[in-house]
Parts: C-alpha cells; sequence; structure tokens
C-alpha cells in the first residue's frame, strides 16, 4: 500500500515537472578530433565545429511575416528594393535577430560594431535597429558604387576599402559566395513578390 502511494506521488511529481517546464533547445555543434575524440558545444566558436543539431526555428516566410512593416518601411525611407533587404537579412542571418557571427557582426543583417555606431544603431540585436541601420548602410553603399548591386554586396561583406583597393570584387571566396547568394534570394523574393 504504501510503494502504491509512492509511486502514485513520484508520478504526479513527474506530470507537474513535464507539465511546467518549457522544453530548452539549441543548436548543437560537433567535431572529431585527431585523436578521434567527438567534441560537442551549443556555442560556436571554433571553425572546426559543424552544425550537429538544429533546433526548429521559424521559417522564411514566417519571419517576413513578421517584419514586412519594417522592411517596407526602411525600403521607403532609403530608396531599395525590399527584396534586396529581405535577400541581404536571409544571406546573413537566416532571419536571426540575435545572430553573431565569428568576427562579431551582429543581428538580422550582421552589423559590425562600427558600422552599427556608424548608422545610429543603439541595439543591434533589436530588428527594427538593425534592419534600419542595414538598410541606410546598403543604400550608402549603392550610392558609392553607383547602384551596382554587385559591388554594393561586395563591399557590404567586405567592406568598401576592399572593393576601391581591388577595383571589383575583390578575390575573397566569402564575398564571392555571399555575392551569389544574395543574388539568388534577391531573385526568388522578387519572383514571390510579383
Amino acid at each position: 500500500m504504501c510503494a502504491k502511494r509512492v509511486y502514485r506521488v513520484a508520478a504526479a511529481g513527474i506530470i507537474l515537472l513535464l507539465f511546467f517546464c518549457a522544453p530548452v533547445s539549441a543548436d548543437i555543434y560537433r567535431y572529431v578530433d585527431r585523436k578521434g575524440v567527438w567534441h560537442f558545444t551549443n556555442i560556436y566558436t571554433d571553425t572546426r565545429y559543424r552544425l550537429y543539431l538544429a533546433t526548429t526555428h521559424k521559417t522564411s516566410s514566417e519571419y517576413i511575416k513578421e517584419y514586412k512593416g519594417i522592411i517596407r518601411q526602411a525600403s521607403k525611407r532609403f530608396g531599395l528594393d525590399p527584396s534586396l533587404i529581405k535577400a541581404v537579412i536571409k544571406a546573413e542571418s537566416d532571419f536571426d535577430s540575435e545572430a553573431v557571427s565569428r568576427v562579431g557582426a551582429q543581428g538580422l543583417m550582421q552589423l559590425m560594431p562600427q558600422t552599427a555606431d556608424a548608422m545610429d544603431v543603439g541595439d543591434p540585436f533589436d530588428p527594427e535597429e538593425n534592419i534600419f541601420g542595414g538598410a541606410r548602410y546598403l543604400s550608402q553603399l549603392l550610392k558609392r558604387f553607383k547602384n551596382d548591386k554587385l559591388l554594393a554586396l561586395a563591399a557590404y561583406n567586405a567592406g568598401p576599402q576592399a572593393v576601391e583597393t581591388h577595383k571589383g570584387v575583390p578575390p575573397y571566396s566569402e564575398t564571392r559566395t555571399f555575392i551569389k547568394r544574395v543574388m539568388a534570394y534577391y531573385k526568388s523574393f522578387r519572383a514571390k513578390a510579383d
């Protein structure tokens, strides 16, 4: 009789614990070292790590709906195609407002701290501030490079000085890949907008 009561209380406690505890999830990264030892982490701090288990995120279309008003306002204010803003966000952070790159770029449009400061972005993790700051910066780059999207995107990724030094798209594989990704997303978003 006493054992049954203990089991009932324990079962009730477990049920209550499961009911009141919110699920916790995070991306998990892993790599295998030279000795064959597996290393796991939930913080991407080293390029040897590869994504092993991803948390479920909203889809791009869900994020686009969430940020639609901000993107529309930023596109009007800075004279940009909203599909281009969406494409940069998708390529930079996959719509993760808390994203931080290995070099310190932050938020949806992956603004470096000095760029965020120059664009008057107080909180780079605030979606509105980040989108307005990124759109403003992209607009400035388009003006600087005479509306050449490829050069503006190269400057967005590698810095305007690199574009000017190389008199075109710098020969960096990361920058070239970034441009291709943004332009592919841009075409896709434009097709959906029509």
